[in-house]
């Protein structure tokens, strides 16, 4: 049973997400901005509002690192990534009133180091509507 605990709190501890509204967020203002990655995705953030990120592991170096983000509501996205601390990815997406902008890089194999990762999405208004995907095809 102890090892069941132990288990279940470094699953619990390897997938973090934060967000200026402390976990919880408005309705949503439209569909979902990103679909489920499927067996690719390490992470699936499927909505947040304002700033926030994630921290996560199982990153492999031996594939290519694809992040995407969405986001709506008017304003923009700084985004970066950082792979054992070092930052690895910067760039900005715009995010109309009306229709979701997206915002993606690939990083090839090597890049993001294996182990964990970390995402910070910096939005220039607490009305930004954002989600995020993480991927490693193979």
């Amino acid at each position: 049973m102890a090892q069941i605990r132990s288990v279940l709190a470094s699953a619990a501890a390897a997938l973090l997400v934060w967000g200026a509204a402390g976990g919880a967020s408005a309705a949503p203002s439209g569909g979902v901005l990103l679909p489920h990655p499927g067996p690719d995705g390490l992470v699936w953030v499927q909505e947040q509002w304002g700033d926030g990120g994630v921290v996560s592991a199982g990153a492999w170096e031996g594939l290519p690192t694809v992040l995407t983000v969405a986001c709506d509501g008017g304003g923009s996205l700084d985004v970066t990534m950082a792979s054992q601390q070092i930052q690895v990815a910067s760039f900005t997406v715009d995010c109309p009133i009306d229709e979701p902008g997206r915002g993606s890089v690939t990083l090839p194999a090597g890049v993001v180091r294996t182990g964990s990762f970390s995402i910070g999405v910096d939005a220039s208004s607490p009305s930004v509507r954002w989600a995020l995907t993480v991927t490693q095809p193979e």
